[in-house]
């Protein structure tokens, strides 16, 4: 496993920027503020009355065409991925970001001004740990008009690779990979947008990219250009004279790598990624990104991320030897075969419990639910919750063996998927309520396959043996 930071960070001190925003023309003043733990990345737009915040959540996002767009109640953000890049690449998580405008400032198309910036500023730890976003299975998203796609597979670390083809000459296949976010301000920071020329006579032509010069595009020449779009395009840039170089780029802006083009549209995967509004831990391969494709993914890597929270499915290293196993169970727990349903504890803290269970055929209940179609029954897998549950609250007293558990409430009972046999149950309780004269009140769940199976609240009271 590669190091990775376990505490969230901000900023250390607010750190301004001023510029231009590309598609608005206008000028635009910037400001970084370090925000508390949990907060994320949010947007405050300071010309508007009452100030409204945006937070940087893929379900804002309203347009693609010329950037990632944001929009929450009428109010808009353009253009936010250069800056969320910088800040996921530099592995902040908490930060405001004050804007006087719709638009961040394009400075030179790339995040390297704000990769600066927020160095400027600083970066302190926070007193609270990062949530990260494990990947364990296989996602992907297609659009199947454009043939874009993204993947992400389970890795060490975040890793992005992406791989771009634009079908013409000048550009031709490029992909670029980042294998650590720590090199992202050397490796991926300082890549600039880029247009072609064709869509560029079109913007210009609709007075689309009023805050563009040749200093924050890159400009790939894919056709013929006459005379005529020569002038509108020196008149549009400032320039007394243009012309286009040997490697088909517009005036002599140089590239800062061959792959420049594909670096940037890996810029572009890990801004757009970071409206998910959870860190990841995987590989994401990208073929042919895009702003639509990359925040389609976002939403759908978002939903997976709320539901997995939702469920807090338990990551249990089954290499790792229990804390209890079955003969240290049953010198606790009262329960005997064939009415024992838990086979080892794994985890155990004063709030909560996860334990273990494998179901075989050799089941007893199989015999007669059902004869042919084995299912475990719903009320047992609430019984091996309550087990494992009752070592919990039994390993409060100092004499366990001489206490019996007993139910007093089973509310909002839900089963979602059936138990076979060879599966293994992992069962989690946690306390809803500290345990006060042996009541336990608790949240339980059990999962087969990472999947949630069952849940219930419950609770129980441990009553001594000779009180019954």
């Amino acid at each position: 496993m590669s190091n990775t930071i376990t505490k969230q960070r901000t900023i250390a001190k607010e750190s301004t920027l001023k510029g231009v925003g590309l598609h608005t023309g206008e000028n635009v003043t910037m400001r970084f503020l370090p925000a508390p733990v949990n907060h994320g990345y949010a947007f405050k737009r300071v010309d508007l009355e009452g100030e409204p915040i945006i937070e940087a959540d893929a379900n804002f996002v309203v347009n693609t065409q010329r950037g990632t767009n944001l929009e929450k109640r009428g109010v808009k953000i353009q253009t936010s991925e250069h800056v969320l890049a910088a800040l996921v690449g530099l592995e902040i998580d908490n930060v405001l970001i004050e804007l006087d405008s719709p638009e961040p400032p394009i400075m030179d198309g790339s995040s390297k001004f704000f990769v600066e910036a927020l160095e400027k500023a600083g970066v302190v730890e926070q007193d609270a740990d990062r949530e990260e976003y494990i990947v364990k299975d296989v996602i992907s998203y297609k659009d199947e008009a454009t043939g874009s796609e993204i993947t992400i597979i389970p890795a060490d670390n975040y890793q992005v690779t992406t791989m771009v083809d634009f079908g013409t000459k000048v550009l031709g296949t490029q992909n670029a990979t980042l294998e650590h976010l720590s090199d992202f301000k050397t490796e991926v920071a300082d890549a600039r947008t880029f247009s072609f020329l064709h869509e560029l006579e079109m913007l210009l032509e609709h007075g689309l990219i009023k805050g563009g010069d040749l200093n924050n595009a890159i400009v790939y020449v894919d056709k013929e250009i006459s005379q005529e779009t020569m002038k509108k395009l020196e008149k549009a840039f400032k320039k007394e004279k243009l012309s286009v170089k040997p490697n088909g780029i517009l005036d002599n802006l140089t590239l800062h790598q061959p792959n420049e083009a594909a670096r940037h549209k890996l810029l572009d995967v890990i801004g757009d990624l970071a409206l998910a509004g959870t860190r990841i831990r995987g590989k994401v391969i990208a073929n042919k990104p895009g702003h639509y494709v990359n925040t389609q993914f976002a939403k759908k890597l978002a939903k997976i991320i709320k539901l997995e929270k939702r469920n807090k499915v338990p990551h249990v290293d089954l290499s790792v030897p229990p804390i209890m196993d079955v003969t240290k169970i049953m010198n606790m727990l009262p329960h005997r075969p064939p009415f024992l349903l838990v086979d080892k504890i794994l985890e155990l803290s004063d709030s909560h419990v996860v334990g273990l269970k494998n179901v075989t055929m050799n089941e007893p209940f199989f015999v007669g639910h059902f004869p042919g179609t084995p299912v475990m029954p719903g009320v047992l897998q609430v019984e091996a919750m309550a087990q494992t549950g009752g070592i919990l609250v039994l390993s409060t007293v100092p004499d366990p063996e001489n206490y019996l558990t007993f139910f007093m409430k089973i509310d909002n009972v839900k089963f979602k998927k059936q138990v076979v046999p060879g599966d293994t149950l992992i069962f989690k309780c946690d306390l809803i309520s500290p345990i006060r004269r042996g009541i336990c009140h608790m949240q339980a769940y059990t999962y087969v396959n990472g999947k949630l199976a069952s849940e219930a609240e419950l609770m129980a009271q441990i009553v001594k043996n000779k009180e019954i």
